[in-house]
């Protein structure tokens, strides 16, 4: 079996604790969820969740939501104008 080496990773104390929570429903320490990570870019040459730079119209978009969020307003006034404007753009 080859040697094994310590990996210190900072966290935050709540996230930390939350991901050990979740992990341990899965039946997986911390530790083990790193060595899976770990495995699967040496596996894959790849990070195993996408990663990407949002385009021009999904940083708009996101901007979009959050200022609705925190405005706490709605895009649309009713369920109808909504789906007007989606079967508009169905169209184009």
């Amino acid at each position: 079996m080859s040697r094994s080496t310590m990996l210190h990773v900072r966290v935050d104390d709540q996230l930390k604790a939350q991901a050990t929570e979740a992990l341990a429903a899965m039946g997986l320490s911390v530790s083990d969820a790193v060595r899976i990570l770990l495995k699967r870019v040496v596996n894959d040459q790849a990070f195993p969740l996408e990663l990407k730079v949002p385009n021009a119209q999904t940083r708009a978009a996101i901007e979009e939501a959050r200022a609705m969020a925190s405005a706490r307003a709605a895009r649309f006034n009713a369920a109808e104008a909504l789906i007007d404007d989606l079967e508009k753009a169905r169209q184009q």
